[in-house]
C-alpha cells in the first residue's frame, strides 16, 4: 500500500476514533482533568490543603490564546520534521539521479580525452 494511502487512512481512523466520543455521548459533558481532579481530593478531604498554588492566574481569554500558541508550535515542530524527512527521501532520490548522470558524463569525457 502507498504511503499516502496509509496516511489517509490514519487521518480518517483518527477523526473517527474522536468523533465517536460525540456520537457514544452525544449530551455528555467533556471537562478537563484538572476538574476533575480537585472535585475528587475535596471528595476524600474536605480539609484538604494545597501546598503550591500558580504564580500567576491569567484571565480566560489570554489562557486561550496562550495555549493556541502552544499549539502552533508543537504543530510547526512537528511540520518541520515532516517536511525534514520528505526534503531527505526527495534529495536521496535525485542525488542518485545527479550521480548517475555525473558518472556518464564523466565516462564519456574521458573515452572523448580531455580536447574535445
Amino acid at each position: 500500500m502507498k504511503p499516502r494511502t496509509m496516511y489517509i487512512l490514519g487521518f480518517g481512523l483518527v477523526i473517527a476514533i474522536c468523533a465517536s466520543a460525540f456520537i457514544i455521548s452525544p449530551a455528555g459533558e467533556f471537562g478537563g482533568a484538572d476538574d476533575q481532579g480537585s472535585n475528587k481530593i475535596e471528595e476524600i478531604d474536605p480539609d484538604f490543603q494545597p501546598w503550591a498554588s500558580s504564580l500567576w492566574s491569567p484571565p480566560p481569554e489570554t489562557e486561550s490564546l496562550l495555549f493556541a500558541v502552544q499549539a502552533a508550535i508543537g504543530a510547526v515542530i512537528i511540520g518541520y520534521f515532516i517536511g525534514n524527512e520528505r526534503g531527505k527521501k526527495v534529495a536521496i532520490k535525485n542525488g542518485e539521479k545527479l550521480e548517475t548522470v555525473q558518472a556518464k558524463a564523466m565516462m564519456k569525457s574521458s573515452i572523448e580525452g580531455p580536447n574535445k
